[in-house]
């Protein structure tokens, strides 16, 4: 009953979607407007001349882009309790993220701004019902790798990690069905945590399992190493979904795939602390459905222009295909032209599908090549594809100033699964196919400037020990994939097979 009941309101909420993602371009104009008019009364709207704003033109001229750091001015005084400081009254919570240079950051969410997250996550799944006509895994276990739903107060407001907040907002009807259990999602220490849920579910009838897919990864070799199964199918035969979210899924397609032991089908997310930015809608499709009717209003800078004075701001309505942008939102949750820090490109305007590119702060640019996330990590899938590698995880890195007056170059930091025979025969590979990709690194390598690429072996469970020693192991910390410097590669030294 319960899986015929989800078809039904599957049909009845994708209509909906589908609908209001062919009026995207006014249901945003509309939004806007709403926004400014609810945020005229909040200190920020006094501050930015919220009652003059007439048109998107007029808010680009009075709400400059910022990111937390520059915004943390009003977010200090939400934190502090103040009332109608960035949307109207209090937030309901504080989710609580990692940092930069602030340390912890406190993202508000609204009792207006609440039901993006919610609402989001469970229409992905009704999407994948409505297409697929899947729908028993409703009727097993599902879990979710996530963190502490444990809440705390600051100064009067509940705060938390988001998905433990979320996790408080579950569906009655599906909380018989969800694990772990809260007991054992409160625990703090992650690899104690993730041994925990391995334990807890091992005899359970799992369908659905949703984490970031390192995590996914980690969880599945526990299981295989408490039960002596070959494969997760073994243990989880009714195991049908994978939903994940947070960082490309491409390099750890192959290792999952191959641990399950079958073909298996996966939907993708992109949530944020900052709002639920989109959802994969149709497998059949390349990239996620922008949530453009669900308290977010977008705005795009293209990457290259991000730093420069005089950057150009666009609204969805002037977006291109195949083009990377850093992503803007104004919201419910009172974030005015706030940069996400995330850059994405448009594979599709009708209706507006995006994928994620990686980070504008993560990139490889120390010579002018502008490497980004989303040409190293196709790299390696295809490097895994072509030479019978299996990439684990991995971090690039410029090296400016290498010994005995060699020509600089690009240092990739690799765990392996399976190693490749010649070591040597997959730097050429990775490094040929940089070129093919970008012009820049081609034109570097080409005039002598760097050489090519060098693969440091990072030792078994090196990185899982690297996030551990910065003390951001599990929930949703990731590693960056590129940095400018060398603050992360200098640390993986320390991590580097000794035969290397």
């Amino acid at each position: 009953m319960k899986a015929l009941l989800g078809k039904l309101f599957a049909a009845v909420v994708c209509y909906k979607v589908r609908r209001d993602s062919q009026r995207a371009l006014l249901i945003q104009e509309n939004l806007l407007l709403n926004l400014i008019h609810k945020g005229s009364t909040t200190v920020f709207g006094k501050d930015h001349n919220f009652k003059l704003i007439k048109n998107y033109r007029d808010y680009v001229k009075n709400v400059p882009v910022r990111d937390y750091e520059e915004l943390k001015i009003y977010i200090d005084r939400i934190v502090k309790g103040e009332e109608n400081i960035a949307w109207p009254g209090m937030p309901l919570y504080l989710s609580k993220t990692s940092g930069t240079t602030s340390g912890a950051k406190y993202i508000p969410i609204t009792k207006e701004s609440i039901h993006n997250h919610i609402d989001t996550a469970r229409n992905a799944l009704l999407f994948y019902i409505n297409e697929t006509g899947k729908s028993d895994f409703v009727n097993g276990k599902m879990i979710f790798l996530q963190g502490s739903p444990d809440i705390e107060e600051i100064n009067g407001i509940k705060t938390g990690r988001l998905s433990g907040i979320v996790a408080h907002h579950v569906p009655k009807y599906l909380l018989k069905n969800r694990m772990p259990s809260f007991e054992v999602n409160c625990i703090e220490d992650w690899e104690k945590k993730v041994t925990a849920i391995a334990l807890e579910t091992l005899k359970e009838d799992m369908r659905l399992i949703s984490g970031i897919p390192p995590w996914l990864q980690m969880y599945f070799e526990i299981l295989k190493e408490k039960s002596g199964a070959e494969y997760i199918s073994d243990i989880f035969p009714n195991l049908s979904l994978l939903v994940y979210g947070g960082v490309n899924y491409k390099p750890y397609e192959k290792k999952i795939s191959e641990v399950v032991g079958k073909e298996i089908d996966h939907i993708e997310l992109y949530p944020a602390s900052e709002g639920f930015i989109a959802f994969q809608d149709s497998r059949n499709e390349d990239g996620m459905l922008l949530n453009t009717n669900s308290g977010i209003f977008y705005e795009f800078i293209k990457t290259e222009e991000f730093f420069n004075e005089n950057r150009k701001r666009l609204s969805l309505k002037d977006v291109e295909i195949n083009v990377n942008y850093a992503i803007i939102i104004s919201s419910n949750a009172g974030l005015w032209a706030y940069s996400l820090g995330d850059t994405v490109k448009f594979v599709s305007l009708n209706p507006y599908r995006i994928t994620v590119t990686g980070r504008i702060k993560h990139f490889t640019s120390a010579f002018g090549e502008h490497v980004i996330a989303e040409e190293v990590e196709e790299a390696v899938k295809l490097a895994m594809d072509q030479l019978g590698a299996n990439i684990l995880e991995f971090h690039v890195a410029p090296q400016v100033n290498p010994a005995n007056n060699q020509l600089p170059y690009h240092e990739w930091f690799i765990e392996f699964e399976v190693i490749p025979a010649d070591i040597k025969e997959l730097s050429t590979y990775i490094d040929e196919y940089m070129q093919k990709r970008n012009p820049y690194y081609k034109d570097l390598r080409e005039g002598n400037i760097l050489t090519e690429l060098i693969i440091r072996q990072v030792e078994k469970h090196g990185f899982n020990n690297y996030m551990k020693s910065v003390g951001k192991l599990g929930g949703q910390n990731k590693l960056p994939r590129l940095s400018n410097d060398r603050v992360i590669a200098d640390s993986l030294k320390n991590y580097i097979k000794v035969n290397d």
